[in-house]
Formats: structure tokens, C-alpha cells, sequence
């Protein structure tokens, strides 16, 4: 599967698992339906957790579940700034500053693309 793809449904799963409430569509809408620079940025997080998986043999697996999803937010703060001139403090907050769904979210995509690296023929 596509790692972009991968990533969009574990973020999709996660904010339907931890949003308190009913999430914004924009936070849901189908892969097909995301914008161009969300699908980019997507694909670039899931081949940086896949490529620091894989540079540490596997052993990033190791990390708290706090450290894997402080790993993919940092990431996707990067992606951020790549694609978004003066982006709202909110969308590059410091984990700290993240909701408590977010943090949970993060973890999760980072533990779904450990799955996916670790399927065999991938």
C-alpha cells in the first residue's frame, strides 16, 4: 500500500479513537479527497518513520509510545513549514502544546507504519 495512504487511514482511525467529540470533516476526509500538499506531506512522515525504522534495525521500536509520537509530530511540524508560508502556531505547536488527542493519534500512526515496515514484503 501506498505510504502516504497508510499514514492518512492511521490518522484518520486515530482521530475517530481519541477526538473527543465529532472531528472536523477535514480531519477525516478520504484519501481521494485530500489536498495535494496533505498527501505529500503524508507520504514524506511515513518514509521518515520507515527509513528511521529501518536505519535503526528496527530497534526505534524500542521508544516509549510518547517518543514515537513526539517522532511523527515533529515530522509533520517539518511538512508544515514546507508547504504552509506562515502557518498558525497551532498547526507547528510544540508537543507539549499538542491536544491529548493528537499526541494519541501520532503514537498511533507511528506504531501502524512500524506495522506495515515490519509485514513481510515490504
Amino acid at each position: 500500500m501506498d505510504g502516504g495512504k497508510v499514514f492518512r487511514e492511521a490518522w484518520i482511525a486515530g482521530v475517530r479513537a481519541h477526538y473527543p467529540g465529532e472531528p472536523k470533516p477535514g480531519y477525516v476526509v478520504p484519501w481521494e479527497d485530500t489536498p495535494t500538499w496533505e498527501r505529500e506531506s503524508a507520504a514524506a512522515v511515513f518514509g521518515q518513520v520507515r527509513d528511521f525504522l529501518r536505519a535503526t534495525g528496527g530497534a526505534a521500536s524500542r521508544l516509549t509510545r510518547e517518543q514515537k509520537g513526539r517522532f511523527v509530530a515533529l515530522c509533520w511540524t517539518g511538512q508544515i513549514y514546507r508547504h504552509v508560508p506562515d502557518p498558525k502556531p497551532s498547526y507547528v505547536a510544540d508537543w507539549a502544546d499538542l491536544p491529548e488527542w493528537q499526541r494519541e493519534t501520532d503514537s498511533d500512526i507511528f506504531e501502524r507504519i512500524e506495522r506495515e515496515v515490519s509485514s513481510p514484503g515490504s
